[in-house]
């Protein structure tokens, strides 16, 4: 049996949306998606694993609808996943065991704009060229936004959830206009879980210093 009559029946619709039929890919990318998000805002590390599955439906998604920056964009995720699972467990020093919340360094800033800038332009370029692509711009620059908010994440930088929902709202008119309504609403979703996850780590970034070690999900 090939690949593709193995992934055959995720790609088959699962229900219609104003006519549009969505596939299980889409409602798997959904649930994943949305608990990722949330584990997130509490600093649990189940978040890590939980978003790899999430990336993985999201490469079938993204191809089939001729995005194609997101979908290689779930393939670096991947690897930023597990960048992210190794700092949250090793990435505060010894005798903790897990990375403190902080606030983005104004050395941190510049190269992380000035990436982004490049990468959006970068893509952009690619894109309009190299695919048939409607929309090589903000394709591009999604995908440029959601990596530099994925690095933040990774060393819980506390500005990331800003990224996250600067990305967002371009994330849900994009995904409308490409008839992918339920991931367009589950990006609705992601912007109340961002401004959860940005209060709950500013209020863990502000509160007086615990036991070193302590759950990170207490801080919810």
């Amino acid at each position: 049996m090939s690949l593709a009559e193995i992934l055959e029946p995720l790609q088959r619709p699962l229900f219609t949306v104003l006519d549009t039929p969505v596939a299980w890919t889409e409602v798997l990318g959904f649930g994943s998606g949305a608990l990722c998000v949330w584990l997130v805002a509490r600093q649990h590390l189940a978040n890590w694993p939980i978003g790899i599955a999430n990336n993985l439906f999201f490469i079938l998604l993204f191809a089939q609808s001729g995005l194609y920056a997101d979908a290689g964009l779930q393939i670096v995720f991947i690897a930023l996943a597990a960048y992210g699972w190794w700092t949250w467990t090793h990435g505060g020093g010894p005798g903790t065991t897990d990375l403190p919340v902080r606030r983005t360094t104004r050395a941190e800033w510049v190269w992380l704009l000035a990436a982004g800038a490049v990468g959006t332009a970068a893509l952009a370029l690619l894109l309009s060229r190299a695919t048939d692509s409607t929309v090589p711009f903000w394709d591009a620059l999604t995908t440029a936004l959601s990596l530099t908010a994925t690095y933040g994440q990774c060393r819980k930088l506390v500005e990331s959830w800003w990224l996250w929902i600067a990305a967002d709202l371009v994330y849900v008119p994009l995904y409308a206009h490409k008839d992918l309504y339920l991931t367009s609403l589950l990006y609705v979703g992601f912007l109340a879980l961002c401004l959860a996850g940005l209060r709950n780590w500013r209020r863990d970034l502000d509160a007086p210093a615990t036991t070193p070690g302590r759950p990170a999900e207490v801080a919810a």
